[in-house]
């Protein structure tokens, strides 16, 4: 964006039309979409700009992306966290009832095996 403002600000210097620093510091900052307005208010309050040069305001909001951008980020991370946990325990809690299920059918078999066999050992004597 900033460089689209040079841009502007440089061709309308071609036709002779020139701007202060302050007016380019306030056209800049009203020129920032409304996402941006606590940080051009707090920037508005703080700072004098009839003397901020362009480069500051420019490196002030720069460094404001890049820690909105990193805030993002880690909470991207933390929702991918708590997904991956969330399936981690019910994909093991899934694999423990099968494992569980495997054991009650082999016990199951064995103990019907058992009786099938003392059946037939009984019948005998």
């Amino acid at each position: 964006m900033f460089s689209r403002f040079t841009n502007i600000i440089n061709a309308l210097q071609a036709l002779v039309k020139t701007y202060s620093n302050s007016e380019m510091v306030r056209k800049f900052l009203r020129c920032l979409p409304k996402s941006w307005m606590p940080k051009v208010t707090a920037i508005e309050e703080a700072k004098n700009l009839n003397i901020l040069p362009l480069e500051d305001l420019l490196g002030s909001l720069m460094t404001h992306e890049l820690s909105m951008q990193k805030k993002d980020d880690d909470e991207e991370k933390e929702k991918r966290k708590k997904k991956i946990v969330a399936l981690k325990s019910s994909s093991i809690e899934d694999s423990e009832d099968n494992d569980d299920n495997e054991e009650l059918a082999l016990i199951t078999g064995k103990f019907k095996k058992f009786l099938a066999s003392k059946k037939t050992f009984g019948g005998n004597q």
